[in-house]
């Protein structure tokens, strides 16, 4: 059986990792989260399978057992977690990844580092591609999270090149759907909370920056493609998201009318950091593991807002 350890699965999207790994009998799933952010009822369905585990802990303490492949997903995404502690974020980034591939290169196990498309900060290309070495604020009040995970990166390619560890790094671009956290400060999630409850839609800034929704399922598709890819020597980093660009307003605009909401906009400073514009350039992706997304914004939106729908019905 395929021993498999996923960080902070729990949360978001390792949640949406732990469900694809559990159709396949093959797979015993041990997931590592100190529930920070994590959500119990994301891993509920899976814990009386006899395939999977949770045990508490924070990823910054070492931890010792052999495992064939590790995603290692454990870190606060959204910015308003993990602006809560930024020492803590940059922490999590930096020592999980260590002890995470200390423990890789021990057994001798693949590892998966979920990496973002933040390491390229607030962009000064229109299409960012992996050769973009990024325009980061190393002082800013997103720093904690945008140069804990580019450290995380040159930690991934170190232990490759000085201990062999086997290593694949994705960047993950912006990812909605089912589980995202309800108080998150996502901007999928809020439009659709915030559209469902009534409250204004908070827009930052004049809503003309631009982002690029990838839905989870396609995220899960490429992250799994990019772990058993046969080609160990493609270690990334590779950009996974969708291509498609909306502007902020735009979005708004779309929730409000697949919500059937009449909350009205409101439109506060734009936090600093902000990028002003998030596209991914995917063809790295199509070339090497022959993959693109398949639903489109409105598809994974009328999924995202049925789950939240369920979730705030009494």
């Amino acid at each position: 059986m395929n021993r498999v350890l996923v960080t902070g699965g729990a949360g978001f999207l390792g949640s949406h990792v732990c469900a694809e790994l559990m159709k396949s009998p093959d797979h015993f799933v041990t997931v590592l989260d100190d529930l920070s952010t994590g959500k119990m009822e994301n891993i509920a369905p899976f814990l009386d399978s006899g395939r999977f585990e949770l045990i508490r802990w924070d990823v910054r303490q070492p931890f010792d057992r052999p495992f064939d492949q590790i995603f290692h997903a454990a870190c606060p995404a959204s910015p308003e977690a993990y602006q809560k502690s930024p020492t803590s974020t940059t922490k999590t980034c930096v020592l999980g990844t260590l002890n995470m591939l200390e423990l890789a290169k021990k057994y001798d196990a693949k590892i998966l580092q979920f990496s973002t498309s933040e390491v390229y900060g607030n962009p000064l290309t229109p299409l960012q591609n992996e050769s973009y070495f990024g325009n980061v604020n190393p002082v800013g009040v997103r720093s904690c999270y945008d140069e804990g995970k580019r450290c995380a990166e040159s930690l991934c390619a170190d232990f490759a090149r000085e201990f062999g560890t086997k290593v694949k790094i994705v960047r993950i671009f912006n990812t909605y759907g089912p589980h995202m956290d309800i108080a998150d400060g996502r901007v999928v999630s809020n439009f659709i909370v915030q559209s469902l409850r009534g409250e204004p839609i908070t827009i930052h800034g004049d809503g003309s920056q631009t982002r690029s929704f990838c839905y989870a399922d396609d995220m899960v598709s490429g992250i799994l493609r990019m772990m058993n890819d046969t080609a160990d020597d493609f270690q990334g980093p590779v950009n996974l998201g969708n291509p498609e660009e909306i502007r902020v307003i735009d979005l708004a605009r779309k929730v409000l009318g697949m919500t059937g909401s009449s909350s009205r906009l409101v439109y506060k400073a734009l936090p600093g950091d902000d990028p002003i514009q998030r596209r991914p350039d995917i063809s790295l992706a199509g070339e090497k593991l022959n993959w693109k997304p398949k639903v489109s914004l409105d598809e994974g939106l009328e999924k995202t807002i049925r789950y939240f729908r369920e979730l705030l019905t009494p």
